[in-house]
């Protein structure tokens, strides 16, 4: 009996607690414990992740400065290329030492330059009143008209962007500042001016149909654009005006022929 006793604590020693139990509540056979699952090994890492941290905060800061210098370079060649401003004012010579003579430029990034002031285009006119007086209309603003037109207009016309302030373009380049031709398209220039400027007065119909416009007189009123308000820059604000002489019309312009 102590043989069979010591025989059943054998197999009762033997016997894992952690197998399988037959219906009756005796442990049953043992399984097979399950080989491990091994992970598929992961890719190496390259670049600045491949780093160890120490040199991958040295790669970041180097990366900063790169950037940070190619920033500044790209804003001084800028500057050294746009026109006059109130940076290149104040800091004008150390954009010059930054870019002259290594990064010189040959070539201009604003070809013309903006205009910094607005420039408008007015008209009067004496009109041959049907008891045959003369009346002397006030001043018409032709370019105040246009804009008005355009403002808010998302398709405006070629006429309202560009006629009168083309056609004002042409008599300057072809007129000295004392308003005499300087150039063989002098007179055609005075014709084109004059001509749409009668158009846009019988338009308008200033006079309200009572007359017939004998002469009309032109003046361009030239006004500066205002600085921001950090700017400490301080431009005059009262308008510049160029008066031209009166033209008178041919008959078929004071007909309203160009119409």
């Amino acid at each position: 009996m102590i043989r069979d006793g010591g025989r059943h604590a054998m197999d009762a020693h033997d016997e894992d607690p952690r197998g399988p139990q037959a219906p009756d509540g005796s442990a049953g056979t043992r399984l097979p414990e399950e080989p491990p699952e091994h992970s598929p090994p992961s890719p190496p890492r390259t670049g600045v992740a491949g780093l160890s941290p120490r040199y991958q905060v040295g790669a970041a800061l180097a990366l900063a400065v790169v950037a940070v210098t190619a920033g500044v370079h790209l804003l001084m060649v800028f500057l050294s290329l746009a026109p006059a401003n109130t940076v290149t004012k104040q800091h004008g010579e150390a954009v010059q030492d930054w870019v002259y003579p290594e990064f010189e430029q040959n070539w201009k990034l604003f070809a013309p330059n903006p205009l910094q002031q607005n420039i408008a285009v007015q008209v009067r006119a004496e009109v041959r009143m049907r008891d045959g007086g003369l009346r002397t209309t006030g001043w018409t603003d032709l370019s105040a008209e246009d804009g008005a037109a355009i403002d808010g207009n998302l398709a405006p016309s070629h006429t309202q962007q560009n006629e009168l302030r083309r056609a004002w373009d042409f008599f300057n380049a072809t007129h000295g500042t004392d308003n005499r031709s300087v150039g063989l398209r002098g007179s055609l220039s005075e014709q084109y001016l004059r001509r749409i400027v009668v158009m846009r007065l019988y338009r308008d119909d200033p006079v309200g149909g009572e007359g017939v416009i004998q002469r009309v007189q032109v003046r361009s009123a030239t006004t500066n654009v205002q600085p921001p308000p950090w700017s400490r820059e301080r431009v005059p604000d009262k308008p510049v005006y160029r008066l031209l002489s009166w033209w008178s019309l041919t008959s078929e312009e004071a007909a309203g022929g160009v119409r």
